[in-house]
C-alpha cells in the first residue's frame, strides 16, 4: 500500500517563519510540499515512507540568503556546500550591480564583476540562458536573481567612467526588460564602485522605470556607506519613488571610524522613508566587510587583510599594513601594487551592527564571496551566527524573530511565492537545528568550516544535508519572481 507521506518529521519545536512563538508539532511532506502540520500527534508514523525524530530540535523554514554573489557558483559548483551546510535553501544572486547575466564581455570582467570569476564564467548573453543553465545544473539550493546595473553598463558602454547616453540607457533597458520577462526579481546597483560611480542618478532613474509594471524591486549597494551615507540613502529613496517600487538597501552599515555611532540616524532615515514608500535593508552579522581592494577604503584606522592579489599572489592572507612596511611604501602604494586584489576591512563597530541587525526592517544576507581563496567567514557562517551568537548568547532578539529575519520576511520582500514559511501547501524548504548548540565555526583565519548544530536540511522536500554531510541529492531550482504582498 503506498504511503500517504514521503517524510514525517516528528515532535519538533516548530518556528514557522512568521515570528510567532515555537509550538510542538509534526510536519509531513509529500511531493516536495508541506502536506500536513499536526499539533496533536495524530499522524501515524507508518503513513510515511521516511520518519525523522526531531525531539528537542527546532524545525524552521530553510534560510533565504538575500544577498549573495553565488551567480556563477550555482552552475559551476552546484553542490553549494557553504550555503547548504548552514541551512540556506535559497540564494538571491545579482547583487551590488554585479550579475552573471545578461553579460557579453569583450575582455576581462570589470571590477567588481571579477568577484564572480574570470571571463570564462560569463557565458550568458541574455537572462533566459542563465535561467536555463541553473535549471540544467540543478544546484543544491534554489536560486532567484537580480540584474546588475554594472553588468548592463559593461554590455553597452565602451568606457565606464562616464554617464550613459540615452541610446545606451535604452539598450540597457531592453536587456533589463528581457530579464524581467524571464523572472528576474529586479535591478541592483553598486554605485560605490568605480565602474558605476560615474553613473548619475538620472541614469538609474531612467533604467529603473520598467520595474513597476513587472512587480519588481530596486536593490542598491549605496553610493557611499561612509560620511555621505544619508545623501546616498536619499538617492536610493528617490529612485524607488520615481520607479514606484520597493527599495532594498544592501548590507546596511556605518563604515569607517568617523562613521561609528551613526546607526541611530541612519535607521531614523529608514523609518522616515517608510512613511512614504516601501523600504527595507539587509545586514550581515559581522563588523568586517569584504570586497575587492579599493583605494577609497584604504586607511590606517582599522586592519585591512588582503585575501588575494593578482599583483602579488604571495601576499594573500596578510595585513596590508604589514605588506606596506615590508615594501617600505605607504598603504596606498602597496594597494596599487597588489591590485586587482581582494580584502577584508574591519571597518565597523559592534553597537552599530547590533542596532541595524535588530531593526524591524532588516533581513539577513551573507554577502559571502565564494570565489575568494580566503573568504570572509560570513560565506559559511552568517545564519548560524545570527541564531547562536546574536539570538541565544547575546539575546539581541528572540529566536523566533531571528528566524523571521532569515525566512518569512525575506520571502515576502523579494516575492518568493510559497517560500519562507512552514505552512501547508508551501514548498518543503526546511532546516532542523539544535537551538542550544548551533553556532558558526568559520573564522577569519580558518573560514571554510561548516556550522555546528544543523541536523538536517530539506530543499523542495528532498533531504539534502544530514549530520554535517551532504546526502548527494540536489533539488534546487530557479525561482522566478512571484506575487508581492501589497505595501
Amino acid at each position: 500500500m503506498p504511503h500517504l507521506f514521503d517524510t514525517l518529521i516528528r515532535c519538533v519545536m516548530l518556528l514557522d517563519g512568521s515570528g510567532a512563538a515555537a509550538r510542538m508539532a509534526d510536519v509531513a511532506l509529500r511531493d516536495g510540499l508541506i502536506a500536513r502540520i499536526d499539533e496533536s500527534g495524530a499522524i501515524d508514523p507508518d503513513a510515511a515512507a521516511h520518519v525523522v525524530e526531531g525531539h528537542g530540535l527546532v524545525l524552521s523554514p530553510g534560510f533565504i540568503d538575500v544577498h549573495t554573489h553565488d551567480d556563477t557558483n550555482v552552475v559551476r559548483q552546484p553542490e553549494m556546500t557553504p550555503k547548504l551546510s548552514q541551512g540556506v535553501t535559497t540564494v538571491i544572486v545579482g547583487n551590488c550591480g554585479i550579475s552573471a547575466a545578461p553579460v557579453v564581455l569583450s575582455g576581462d570582467p570589470p571590477d567588481p564583476m571579477n568577484l564572480l570569476g574570470h571571463a570564462d564564467a560569463f557565458c550568458y548573453p541574455d537572462f533566459r540562458s542563465y535561467v536555463e543553465a541553473v535549471e540544467a545544473a540543478q544546484p543544491a539550493v534554489n536560486v532567484a536573481a537580480l540584474v546588475g546595473h554594472t553588468a548592463l553598463r559593461s554590455n553597452q558602454m565602451d568606457q565606464l567612467d562616464r554617464a550613459a547616453t540615452p541610446a545606451e540607457i535604452a539598450a540597457m533597458r531592453a536587456q533589463l526588460e528581457e530579464a524581467l520577462q524571464h523572472g528576474a526579481l529586479g535591478l541592483s546597483t553598486g554605485l560605490a564602485y568605480a565602474n558605476a560611480f560615474s553613473a548619475p542618478t538620472e541614469e538609474v532613474l531612467a533604467l529603473a522605470e520598467p520595474l513597476a509594471n513587472a512587480g519588481a524591486l530596486y536593490a542598491t549597494h549605496l553610493r557611499s556607506e561612509f560620511a555621505e551615507i544619508l545623501d546616498a540613502m536619499d538617492e536610493a529613496f528617490r529612485i524607488g519613488r520615481h520607479a514606484r517600487v520597493p527599495v532594498v538597501i544592501s548590507h546596511l552599515k556605518c563604515a569607517g571610524v568617523p562613521n561609528w555611532g551613526r546607526s541611530t540616524e541612519v535607521l531614523d532615515a529608514v523609518d522616515a522613508a517608510q512613511r512614504w514608500q516601501p523600504v527595507g535593508c539587509d545586514c550581515y552579522p559581522y563588523t568586517a566587510s569584504s570586497s575587492t581592494l579599493d583605494l577609497k577604503q584604504v586607511t590606517s584606522d582599522f586592519d585591512i587583510m588582503v585575501t588575494w592579489s593578482e599583483g602579488a599572489p604571495e601576499m594573500g592572507g596578510r595585513l596590508l599594513a604589514e605588506i606596506a612596511a615590508e615594501w617600505q611604501v605607504d598603504l596606498h602604494e602597496a594597494a596599487r601594487r597588489l591590485m586587482p586584489a581582494g580584502a577584508v576591512y574591519h571597518c565597523m563597530e559592534d553597537a552599530d551592527v547590533d542596532r541595524i541587525l535588530s531593526h524591524p526592517a532588516t533581513v539577513v544576507g551573507s554577502d559571502g564571496l565564494p570565489n575568494d581563496p580566503l573568504p570572509h567567514p560570513r560565506l559559511w557562517g552568517a545564519f548560524p551566527r545570527v541564531l547562536g551568537h546574536y539570538a541565544r548568547d547575546r539575546e539581541l532578539f528572540p529566536l523566533a524573530v531571528a528566524v523571521n529575519k532569515m525566512t518569512g520576511m525575506s520571502a515576502e520582500r523579494f516575492g518568493l511565492a510559497g517560500r519562507g514559511f512552514v505552512r501547508e501547501g508551501y514548498w518543503a524548504d526546511l532546516v532542523l537545528f539544535d537551538a542550544d548548540t548551533i553556532r558558526d565555526a568559520a573564522s577569519f583565519t580558518d573560514p571554510m568550516q561548516p556550522a555546528e548544530g544543523i541536523a538536517a536540511v530539506w530543499v523542495n522536500g528532498e533531504l539534502s544535508w544530514l549530520q554535517r554531510q551532504p546526502t548527494g541529492l540536489r533539488a534546487g531550482r530557479f525561482l522566478p519572481r512571484g506575487p508581492r504582498p501589497a505595501a
